[in-house]
């Protein structure tokens, strides 16, 4: 009897599931994909970009005849304001699922922020932020998106709607493999094609999703937007970072 419970236990439903990684790895495609197929299984699901805002403040940047976020806010200011938005939208949507009993599938999580504090050399907003993050329960399970930066860029240049630098784009991959929680990941390569990493992440969520079940086709169209065509967050810093 205890064994069948234990055994039941382990296959309950996933409350949040996270993918994370570097721009153009194609988060908010496997995420929406992961969302549908879920559903499809019958376990509900619902998809969450928890996005720090960047993008928002690099086109009022602009307005304002300012290069971009960080010239406009200051590097602290810009990573303060990404921290609190990023922990609102991460807070909105774990309120969401405890309402709705849907599995929450996160577009970003917790460990972004913590890279994307890193990849700045910012280690002292990275304890504060730790701080504040450390109210939310950790994602079932992390997957982190694992892309060659030179794919990364080609991927972002193809979309045409940001630009990223390779110094930058190198320089989050590094903050990732450096995070404490690193050896929690499940790390996924997300250099193919979209289907391609769909089977891949599934691989590992073979408990809820059934081997026969094709991959949603949900925004394929290069594996670093959502359906709809709209890029990632993020208004830009000088090497315009949105990990």
């Amino acid at each position: 009897m205890a064994r069948s419970l234990r055994r039941r236990r382990g296959r309950a439903r996933p409350r949040t599931i996270a993918l994370i990684g570097i721009d153009g790895s194609g988060k908010t495609t496997q995420a929406h994909r992961l969302a549908e197929a879920l559903t499809a299984a019958g376990h509900p699901a619902a998809y969450h970009r928890n996005a720090g805002g960047r993008r928002r403040l690099g086109r009022l940047a602009h307005r304002l005849g300012r290069p971009d976020a960080q010239r406009l806010v200051g590097r602290n200011g810009l990573l303060a304001v990404e921290s609190a938005l990023r922990w609102l939208a991460i807070a909105l949507a774990l309120l969401s699922c405890l309402v709705t009993g849907r599995t929450a599938v996160m577009d970003r999580y917790s460990a972004c922020q913590y890279a994307s504090i890193r990849a700045h050399g910012g280690q002292r907003w990275e304890r504060l932020a730790r701080a504040g993050y450390r109210v939310f329960p950790a994602p079932r399970i992390t997957i982190l998106l694992t892309v060659d930066p030179v794919e990364a860029y080609r991927r972002i240049e193809r979309r045409g709607t940001d630009h990223e630098t390779m110094r930058w784009l190198t320089a989050a991959a590094t903050a990732y493999r450096t995070l404490p929680e690193y050896a929690d990941f499940v790390v996924v390569d997300a250099n193919g094609p979209p289907d391609e990493v769909s089977r891949r992440i599934r691989a590992h969520l073979a408990e809820w999703l059934p081997d026969d079940q094709p991959p949603s086709t949900a925004g394929s169209s290069g594996g670093t937007g959502p359906p709809s065509g709209r890029a990632g967050d993020g208004g830009p810093l000088p090497a315009q970072a949105r990990p």
